[in-house]
């Protein structure tokens, strides 16, 4: 009897204890969260959307979004740079880590189209990174200067952060990053379910690259100077006159 009692007793303190908040448990999944910088640099999020406001197509066709949607996506293309606006899918692919593994991402590959200096695969958790298609009659990305490592501005509302090339995907698909990327803009990384439907901004500056491929700061550093010659050009192209020169 006294054993029972006992545990009548320890069943009501359980039940008496304070359940954990369901923001905790939900931070938990998903792992240790970084903060979200407004943005990277000092070129706006505004200045870039301005300068790919107009599109030149260079790819043959179009992409999708995703399998079962429609083919709405160019590529663009500018003098020093190819751009596209599409939605956000999350690749945890790579190294394994905390948040991106077999178990976080149920389609996960250990694997990533390109390689850091040491030959290890990139950590989709830890650098941010986009994905291009893969070569079709669609568009080959080799063609217009672009390659592991080249250099990209990611644009999603306000804020502007800098990233590479750093994996394939599917020929006919567009519109991919990494965790780091997607959480560094304020978008949700879980592999299974985050993203973001629609927004994304991806301006990949031509012949451009990082060195080494997993450098972030590089990447940074590279991006500022060529989003600044980039946002610059409209006004410095033959043919434009500046608002100084109209002046009076």
């Amino acid at each position: 009897m006294r054993v029972r009692l006992l545990t009548l007793a320890v069943a009501g303190l359980a039940l008496l204890a304070p359940a954990p908040p369901p923001v905790a448990a939900s931070r938990a999944s998903d792992g240790p969260r970084r903060p979200v910088a407004p943005q990277e640099g000092s070129v706006s999020a505004a200045e870039l959307l301005s300068r790919v406001r107009d599109c030149t197509p260079v790819s043959r066709g179009r992409y999708r979004t995703d399998a079962d949607a429609p083919a709405t996506i160019p590529v663009c293309g500018t003098d020093g740079a190819v751009f596209w606006t599409a939605d956000m899918d999350i690749d945890c692919d790579g190294r394994p880590g905390l948040l991106c593994n077999s178990t976080t991402d149920p389609t996960f590959s250990p694997a990533t189209a390109f390689q850091q200096s040491d030959g290890r695969h990139l950590s989709a958790e830890s650098l941010p990174f986009i994905v291009v298609p893969g070569v079709s009659g669609i568009w080959n990305h080799r063609d217009h200067g672009v390659r592991g490592g080249s250099v990209a501005a990611v644009v999603y509302r306000d804020r502007v952060h800098y990233a590479v090339v750093g994996d394939v995907g599917p020929r006919e698909i567009i519109g991919e990053a990494s965790y780091a990327a997607a959480e560094a803009l304020g978008i949700r990384p879980d592999p299974r379910g985050g993203g973001v439907a629609s927004g994304v901004t991806y301006i990949v500056f031509k012949d451009s690259r990082a060195t080494p491929i997993e450098s972030h700061t590089s990447a940074v550093e590279l991006g500022e100077r060529l989003s600044r010659t980039f946002v610059t050009a409209a006004v410095t192209a033959p043919g434009v006159r500046r608002k100084a020169d109209t002046a009076g």
